[in-house]
């Protein structure tokens, strides 16, 4: 289903978020955890990418395999970095005929088996220039729907951590809409006030597709370690870490407070008439499942504002 019907369909979307596991284990895993989610009925799921050739087809694995086997709507990532023209192109028709409705086009990281990497030999360097190429496909003809692809773009409430200019920032952002994205999805946050305010800056730049907010409660202390790493500028509150440290080593208190602070999150974007909320699972299934049993829900209309 393409983006626009599923935005049309849905006052709020709701959507998980997994990425292709390394190991048949992890395989195994994560169907049982993409099992536990579907009965909360999300409005699509989104599978990340990483630019190296085993990664790239396991994405496409992944994307083709929920298409066909759990029938949830699947929206692959697409990066720019160590790519050309043609291989992108060749990504795209291959989605196509696999009927995926949906792109997340991102700039992308360089993979970490590949430190030296020259950007300047990729076919794209900025999010926009993938987006317009993926509309010049969709221009082609070649996808079964006359649209084509619906296109992702990425948002980042506490400000790109390589775009410290933050009015730089939102005229780059409305360059990726501009060129062709009907929604953006933010990178996690954990202070509301960041993404109303990151809402209200895309009001005032002229950006006026859905934003969906992007939510991964702490789970323990090494999670948010890592959350820190990967997300880079991503800014832990003070009143969170406060309730973290009271926890002690007792990581499942620290598991309660995590996820009861993203409930709150959630509960508050709710009242405050968000487009979506997209959930970074990590390929686990219990801390969203907590999240929609404290809101009260037994699936995602329950939730839609």
């Amino acid at each position: 289903m393409h983006i626009c019907d599923i935005f049309a369909a849905h006052r709020t979307t709701f959507s998980f978020e997994f990425f292709p596991p390394h190991t048949p284990k992890g395989w195994e895993q994560l169907f049982k955890t993409i099992e536990d989610l579907m009965p909360l009925r999300p409005s699509f799921v989104s599978v990340t990418y990483g630019a190296g050739g085993s990664t790239r087809e396991k994405t496409h694995e992944l994307v083709v395999r929920i298409k066909e086997q759990i029938g949830c709507e699947p929206i692959p990532h697409l990066t720019c970095v160590c790519h050309t023209e043609e291989e992108i192109h060749a990504i795209l028709q291959r989605y196509a005929a696999h009927g995926i409705s949906n792109i997340m086009a991102l700039s992308g990281d360089i993979p970490r088996d590949k430190p030296h990497h020259d950007r300047t030999k990729d076919a794209f360097r900025y999010a926009a220039e993938l987006v317009r190429f993926i509309r010049k496909f969709n221009e082609s003809g070649l996808h079964p729907d006359p649209r084509g692809f619906g296109i992702g773009v990425a948002g980042y409430p506490e400000g790109h951590p390589d775009t410290p200019n933050r009015l730089k920032e939102m005229d780059y952002l409305k360059a990726k809409v501009d060129a062709g994205a009907n929604y953006i999805v933010t990178q996690l946050f954990f202070d509301n006030r960041d993404f109303y305010d990151f809402r209200e800056r895309c009001e005032l730049a002229g950006i006026h597709v859905p934003i969906i907010a992007g939510i991964m409660p702490i789970t323990s202390i090494s999670n948010m370690e890592r959350i820190a790493e990967l997300a880079r500028g991503s800014r832990i509150p003070a009143g969170l870490l406060r309730a973290v440290r009271r926890c002690g080593d007792n990581e499942e208190y620290v598991r309660r407070v995590g996820i009861q602070w993203a409930t709150e999150q959630c509960r508050d974007l709710l009242d405050n008439h968000v487009r979506g909320i997209h959930f970074y699972t990590l390929n686990q299934s219990s801390a969203t499942r907590e999240i929609y049993a404290n809101l009260g829900a037994r699936d995602s209309s329950a939730l839609e504002t």
